[in-house]
């Protein structure tokens, strides 16, 4: 007799069918609630500089290179033209203050002062004839005026007899009119005179005067002229090194051309150049350090020159206790020069990072899960080592710091090893 087979409700490819639907249902859940859905991408960490965020002393400072330079320089500037006719001190030499350096000739120059010193000794002669003239003008008006008061002192007295005989009739109207006219005529003749004596004396004083100063400039003058052939004979105005071009005897050199320098060694400076972007924070008085020869050396800025050439300005930087010996002008130092004091700070070193993100994020290493997460971050102030972390991280966090160009817009980074 047959048998009714009755139908399985939950046969094995059902539950199979059930149990990959709910599999496939919690996954789709879990990546909806739970899973991360930011973009990523898988990097080898073998590529990547990774670095550790630190506690230190931050010091704010930029690298610069300076020359060596004498602190004291005397330029050597012809001040007549002239050849050389011969070369006593050669360069390299250690000179004294007044050492011959140089023998110039020029005939042209001899010629000329020989001729400025005739043409000044007429004029100084003319002066002395024309202050002769005046002093001889002025004896004659004296004789004069002598001669004036002499025809007075004789003719008062005849002139007072005379009035007493007319007096007493002994004599005629005549004889006294003519006496009296010739007493009053030298009195007159006597006032004028000496009122002209009296202008022509004030006259005089001040063009004695005047002749008198301009001789004084004129032998002033001379005296010059007489030093212009000195300015042939160069000598050296300071002690010290001397440097000078390339010259041979019987080259030419120009009046104000410049054919050397006296060093000061005793003293030495350092002609450093900075980039116009630090203008503002540079002053006199901020210091900067270099080795030389195993030892550190401290210097600080003189002198700012604020003029900008090429994007660089320059500065004078003086050692603060002595030069380091063996130092030579020319050598080239490493500065490390200081803008501001050192205080402790968060520090992350420096690095590629910063031209892809503008110091604004990094990537953050987690090495329990093997990611690198993209974080938000504040910097401050930047030496070449290290930025200062002014908030986004943490001491012992650690950071990819080497370029993101090949990141893309990637805000998590499988880190494989």
């Amino acid at each position: 007799m047959d048998r009714k087979i009755k139908k399985k409700t939950w046969t094995p490819k059902l539950i199979g069918s059930v149990l990959a639907g709910s599999v496939l249902l919690g996954f789709i859940i879990y990546q909806l609630v739970f899973a991360d859905a930011r973009s990523s991408m898988n990097v080898d960490r073998e590529r990547l500089t990774i670095a550790n965020v630190t506690r230190g002393e931050f010091t704010d400072y930029i690298p610069v290179s300076g020359i060596v330079e004498p602190g004291e320089i005397f330029y050597l500037d012809a001040i007549e033209r002239g050849n050389i006719q011969e070369i006593i001190r050669e360069s390299g030499s250690m000179v004294k203050k007044g050492d011959t350096i140089l023998l110039l000739t020029n005939s042209n120059l001899q010629l000329d002062v020989m001729q400025r010193e005739t043409d000044l000794y007429f004029q100084i002669n003319n002066l002395r004839q024309t202050r002769l003239l005046l002093d001889q003008n002025d004896l004659s008006q004296q004789a004069q005026l002598a001669e004036i008061d002499y025809q007075i002192n004789l003719l008062r007295p005849q002139y007072d007899r005379f009035r007493e005989l007319h007096e007493k009739k002994l004599i005629s109207d005549r004889e006294l009119e003519e006496v009296k006219e010739e007493y009053e005529y030298n009195l007159k003749r006597q006032r004028l005179t000496y009122a002209s004596y009296r202008n022509d004396s004030i006259a005089r004083s001040i063009q004695k005067k005047q002749l008198r100063d301009s001789e004084a400039r004129m032998n002033q003058s001379l005296n010059g002229v007489g030093h212009i052939l000195d300015n042939l004979v160069v000598k050296a105005p300071i002690d010290g090194q001397l440097t000078t071009e390339q010259i041979e005897v019987g080259q030419s050199i120009n009046a104000g051309e410049r054919y050397g320098q006296i060093d000061i060694i005793d003293k030495f400076k350092a002609r450093v150049q900075i980039d116009e972007l630090y203008l503002p924070r540079i002053n006199t008085g901020l210091k900067g350090t270099f080795t030389f020869s195993g030892e550190t050396y401290e210097l600080e800025i003189a002198k700012i020159y604020p003029s900008v050439t090429g994007g660089r300005f320059e500065v004078d930087m003086v050692f603060t206790d002595d030069a380091p010996s063996g130092i030579r002008r020319g050598q080239t130092v490493r500065i490390r020069l200081e803008l501001g004091e050192s205080e402790q700070a968060v520090l992350l070193p420096t690095g590629g990072f910063y031209k892809d993100t503008g110091g604004n994020w990094v990537f953050v290493v987690n090495e329990e899960t093997g990611k690198a997460e993209k974080r938000t971050i504040r910097l401050g102030r930047k030496n070449p080592e290290y930025y200062e972390v002014i908030e986004g991280l943490g001491e012992g966090e650690k950071v990819i710091v080497s370029g993101y160009e090949n990141f893309g817009k990637n805000e998590v980074l499988n880190l494989s090893r």
